[in-house]
C-alpha cells in the first residue's frame, strides 16, 4: 500500500493503519462505569470531583460532552447499546434480566450483540464486571470473569435508624467499609490488568464493567477523606423546582423507596450522601487509573482505541430526589470518551450523541463492516472534526410515550398524555423554569416534533420489573397511589 493512500486513510482516523505501518486490527477497550453522572472533572458536573485518571484520558482523546442514553435506568441502557437498538424498537424501556432480552420480541431476538459482531470478524472478545446488566447473562463474551460483589453487610444499612419510610429492595446506603481489595472494582481492574500483560494471537475486544459509583455507596474511608464535608458544597437545590412540571412527570420520575432532597436536608444527611457519591467516584476513577497504566505499559498501546461510558446519570439531590429514572439532563447525561490511535488529542465536542451511537462508531473504527440493524450514527465524522454538521437529536425513553430529546441547545420532553417541558439548556442548565407552554418557543418545539420517533413499541412482556417491587410490568404507583400505566 503506498504512503500517499495510508496518509489518507489516517486523515480518515482509522487506527487500523495507525500502528507503526500495520495493517492489523486494533484491539478495542470498552470501560463501562454504573451511575456515573457528570461529577467528574473533566465535565464540571461537581466543582470538587477528583478524577484525574478520567479527566486523563478525556486529555488524551476526545470528550463529547453532551453524550445522552437511551433509557435512564441500567438494563434498557445496556441493551440498547449491546444490541445497537432503541428501546422504542425492542420495546425494553425498563429494567430487565439479560437472560430474557432475546425473549422481548423480534427485534431483540434477531440482533447481534455487539460482542458477538467482533467474534464474527476474527476478535476475542473478554470481559469482567459489569458490561450487560447481569454482567454477562447472555454468555457474549469468549471470556467473561464475574468478579463477585462488594461488601454489603445489612447491619450497617441507615434508614433502619432514620426516620424514612422506605420499601424494600433499594440498596441505597452510604459511608465507609472495608478496603479496596474487598471491593468488585478491584478485582474487575485487576482481571483487565491481567489481560493487557498476557499476549494475544488475534486482536481482542476487552471489556471492564465498573459497579461504582452504583449503591450502596460503600468504599473505603480514604476514598471519603477526599472530600471533607466541613468545606465540601452540594448541588443546587430549588425547593419550588417542581411547581411548573406536569404531573404526569411528576408521577412517573417519583421513586418513593429512595431519599428526597427535603429529607436529606432535615436530617442532615445531604452532605454526607454527597460525600459517599463522590468517594465512589474517586474510588472507581484509580481503578480505572490502573487498567489506562497497563494499556499504556502495553505492546498494544499504539493500537488500541479505548472508549469509556457510563450507562446514564444519577440525581445526588437535584429536584427533590436521588435517584436516576428520569428525563431530566442529571439523569439522561452520561459520560462517554473516545481516544483513538493516531487521532489529535484534548478535543471536546458538544454535539448531542447517544450511547447507541458506539456500536457503529466502533465498527467503522475498526473497519469492520457494519451492522445495518444499527440505529446509531458513526461518531467517526465528530471525531475526525468535533465542529462538523450534526442533525441527529439525542433521545431518552422510559416507558413508552414518554421521551426528551435533546439538540445543542434545548432539551425537549413529552409524556404519554401529550404533556411536555422544555428548557433551554444554555441559560438555565439546572432545568428550573419549564418554557414549553412560552408560546416564543413554539418553533423550538415544532423542530423536536418534527424529529421525533414516528413509532414506539409497546412495553414488551418481559420488560419492566423493578427489584423492588415498585414497576411491575404494566403500572408503577406513586406515593399517592395513583397509577400511570407504562
Amino acid at each position: 500500500m503506498n504512503m500517499k493512500k495510508i496518509g489518507l486513510l489516517a486523515a480518515l482516523v482509522l487506527p487500523a493503519l495507525l500502528t507503526c505501518g500495520s495493517e492489523s486490527k486494533p484491539n478495542v477497550l470498552f470501560i463501562a462505569v454504573d451511575d456515573l453522572n457528570d461529577w467528574v472533572g473533566c465535565m464540571g458536573g461537581h466543582p470538587q470531583a477528583i478524577t484525574p485518571n478520567i479527566d486523563r484520558l478525556a486529555k488524551e482523546g476526545m470528550l463529547f460532552s453532551n453524550a445522552q442514553c437511551q433509557a435512564p435506568i441500567c438494563g434498557p441502557s445496556r441493551t440498547s447499546i449491546m444490541t445497537g437498538l432503541s428501546p422504542m424498537t425492542t420495546g425494553i424501556y425498563l429494567q430487565i434480566k439479560d437472560s430474557q432480552i432475546r425473549e422481548a420480541g423480534d427485534a431483540a431476538e434477531n440482533a447481534v450483540f455487539l460482542p458477538d459482531w467482533f467474534e464474527r470478524n476474527g476478535y476475542r472478545t473478554m470481559a469482567a464486571g459489569k458490561v450487560f446488566h447481569n454482567g454477562d447473562g447472555n454468555g457474549a463474551f469468549d471470556e467473561y470473569e464475574n468478579t463477585g460483589d462488594s461488601p454489603n453487610p445489612k447491619d450497617r444499612m441507615k434508614w433502619p435508624v432514620k426516620d424514612w419510610p422506605v420499601q424494600k429492595g433499594t440498596g441505597t446506603d452510604w459511608g465507609p467499609l472495608g478496603t479496596d481489595e474487598e471491593m468488585k472494582d478491584f478485582r474487575t481492574a485487576a482481571y483487565a490488568v491481567r489481560k493487557l500483560k498476557e499476549k494475544h494471537g488475534q486482536p481482542f475486544f476487552l471489556a471492564a464493567g465498573f459497579t461504582r459509583p452504583h449503591v450502596p455507596w460503600y468504599v473505603p474511608q480514604k476514598w471519603f477523606d477526599l472530600y471533607p464535608l466541613e468545606t465540601l458544597r452540594t448541588p443546587p437545590y430549588k425547593a419550588d423546582d417542581m411547581d411548573d412540571v406536569p404531573e404526569m412527570a411528576k408521577r412517573i420520575m417519583d421513586m418513593p423507596m429512595m431519599p428526597t432532597t427535603e429529607w436529606a436536608i432535615k436530617s442532615g444527611e445531604w452532605k454526607t450522601i454527597v460525600q459517599a457519591y463522590l468517594a465512589c467516584v474517586s474510588f472507581v476513577d484509580a481503578q480505572i487509573g490502573k487498567v489506562l497504566d497497563a494499556l499504556r505499559e502495553s505492546e498494544y498501546a499504539g493500537n488500541t482505541i479505548v472508549v469509556l461510558w457510563s450507562d446514564h446519570g444519577y440525581h445526588v439531590g437535584e429536584k427533590n430526589r436521588f435517584a436516576k429514572q428520569s428525563l431530566w439532563e442529571r439523569s439522561t447525561r452520561s459520560v462517554l470518551v473516545f481516544k483513538v490511535p493516531g487521532m489529535e488529542a484534548d478535543r471536546r465536542c458538544d454535539a448531542p450523541v447517544q450511547l447507541l451511537d458506539m456500536y457503529p462508531t466502533l465498527l467503522e473504527l475498526s473497519g469492520l463492516p457494519a451492522n445495518p440493524r444499527n440505529e446509531g450514527h458513526s461518531l467517526v465524522p465528530l471525531l475526525n472534526n468535533p465542529a462538523a454538521e450534526w442533525t441527529h437529536c439525542a433521545i431518552t425513553s422510559y416507558g413508552q410515550g414518554n421521551l426528551s430529546m435533546r439538540n445543542r441547545t434545548f432539551r425537549y420532553i413529552v409524556y404519554e398524555d401529550g404533556s411536555e417541558e422544555l428548557y433551554d439548556m444554555e441559560k438555565d442548565p439546572n432545568e428550573w423554569t419549564n418554557l414549553a407552554g412560552n408560546p416564543e418557543y413554539s418553533p423550538v418545539k415544532e423542530r423536536f416534533k418534527a424529529a421525533a420517533p414516528k413509532e414506539q413499541v409497546p412495553l414488551s412482556p418481559v420488560s419492566g420489573y423493578w427489584v423492588n417491587g415498585y414497576w411491575n410490568r404494566k403500572t408503577s404507583e406513586s406515593r399517592d397511589g395513583k397509577s400511570t400505566s407504562q
